[in-house]
């Protein structure tokens, strides 16, 4: 076969693909979108958890603290906020299916990578590369998926898509536990890398741009995003939430695997399961419920999703603040998956809710600021912790994360008189377009 031969077959495939995706989407495409982005997000997730489980094994190899691996958690945390936030404002001015489909490539490579460190600062390089591959999705994922749902269920379709970053982290850090013990702690990386490519390969033939309802003949388009968000009092509320909810989360979730391998005593899988698996879990079926609960509330007062949110971080504060008294392996996945069940109920509408008060042309650039604020607060959180935990112990530090809880849910009740005014100028502007 010679290289011409080679080209046709390429633009045929092309055709093929570009053929398909001029036909109209069939009736079943929001749900099957949503079902496509699940494998996206359950990867982006599953690569991200994988540090977190071979923790131990990486002081060993590497011969590194806590606080360095606290660090290389931070300048993750960082970067994927920086980023998002770059790639978010992208993803408003870009086809939202290029964006997705070069970020998942970008990342599993990265992942795939991982094994070629040698060092600390090898280890801070490649994991800093899954990260800027990593922040390009969330933000165009979910104004993708926003686009072709009503607002009467975007709820549960984004809290469906929320459901892979749990089943990701949770299944993602206990296969790496078992892939670490038996073949050690680059084995993870690369069985994760291939995946992704796996999905990608998928991905190519099935994944549309925005459903053409969101587009109308004659809209203008929002010229610059950045300004319409910093002068709306509701997204700006959600960013600071973010901030403080994602580092209380993050800092127990990174840290609750190495206290139950150096406290209880467990190996790397057993402690997957008493932490990030007993945390996903939760997440993983709190969030549908959020899902629900935030379309029932919005149903019957304009700022319901923002009451189930005050709620759920409201319990996870709640769960969080007996951890130094729990004594048992059994206590210990109590209060984790208790407190993240509350955290998975706020993960089920955040993103409904910031599509309340913003409309569509900016959805990605605002989710893209309010994960970057997340991100910083995760990092931060994530290296304070361990030096914290050096005075405190671990469960003392998993405590004070309670009060990031609680600040969250008095924002929110407070802000409610000010959510309202926005949500009524942004439907009054609506009606007026």
């Amino acid at each position: 076969m010679d290289r011409s031969d080679v080209a046709g077959m390429v633009r045929k495939m092309m055709a093929s693909v570009t053929g398909r995706f001029s036909k109209p989407a069939p009736l079943y495409y929001p749900w099957m979108l949503v079902g496509l982005l699940w494998l996206v997000s359950f990867l982006n997730s599953a690569d991200r958890a994988i540090l977190n489980a071979v923790k131990p094994l990486l002081r060993d190899a590497f011969a590194v603290s806590d606080i360095q691996l606290g660090i290389i958690d931070t300048v993750f945390f960082w970067t994927y906020a920086v980023c998002a936030f770059l790639f978010g404002r992208i993803g408003d001015s870009v086809r939202r299916r290029n964006m997705i489909l070069f970020g998942l490539l970008f990342w599993s490579t990265a992942t795939g990578f991982m094994p070629v460190a040698t060092g600390f600062a090898m280890l801070l390089g490649m994991r800093t590369l899954v990260a800027v591959g990593e922040s390009t999705y969330y933000p165009t994922a979910t104004a993708l998926i926003g686009a072709w749902h009503k607002p009467a269920i975007r709820s549960r379709a984004l809290a469906i898509h929320q459901t892979a970053v749990f089943a990701g982290g949770g299944f993602g850090a206990w296969a790496a536990g078992k892939l670490a013990d038996k073949y050690g702690w680059s084995m993870p990386f690369v069985f994760f890398a291939a995946l992704g490519i796996v999905v990608l390969a998928l991905l190519l033939f099935t994944l549309r741009d925005d459903s053409p309802a969101t587009q109308p003949q004659g809209a203008k388009p929002v010229s610059d995003p950045l300004r319409l968000i910093l002068a709306n009092p509701a997204a700006l509320l959600l960013c600071g939430v973010f901030f403080l909810a994602t580092a209380a989360s993050s800092a127990v979730l990174n840290w609750c695997n190495t206290y139950a391998h150096d406290v209880l005593g467990l190996n790397l899988a057993d402690s997957a399961l008493v932490g990030p698996v007993m945390i996903t879990t939760a997440g993983f079926f709190s969030v549908l419920v959020g899902g629900w609960l935030s379309d029932t509330f919005a149903a019957r007062s304009p700022t319901g999703r923002f009451t189930v949110l005050a709620i759920g971080l409201g319990l996870a504060a709640l769960f969080l603040l007996p951890f130094p008294w729990a004594g048992s392996v059994v206590v210990v996945a109590i209060l984790l998956f208790a407190t993240s069940f509350g955290k998975g109920l706020f993960d089920g509408c955040i993103y409904a809710a910031l599509h309340d008060v913003m409309p569509d042309a900016a959805r990605a650039t605002s989710a893209g600021l309010m994960t970057m604020m997340g991100f910083l607060g995760a990092g931060i959180s994530t290296v304070a912790l361990p030096a914290i935990a050096v005075h405190t112990g671990l469960a003392a530090g998993f405590t004070m994360m309670a009060a990031l809880y609680l600040i969250a849910v008095f924002a929110l009740l407070a802000g409610r008189p000010m959510i309202r005014r926005v949500m009524q100028q942004m439907q009054a502007e609506t009606a007026h377009a």
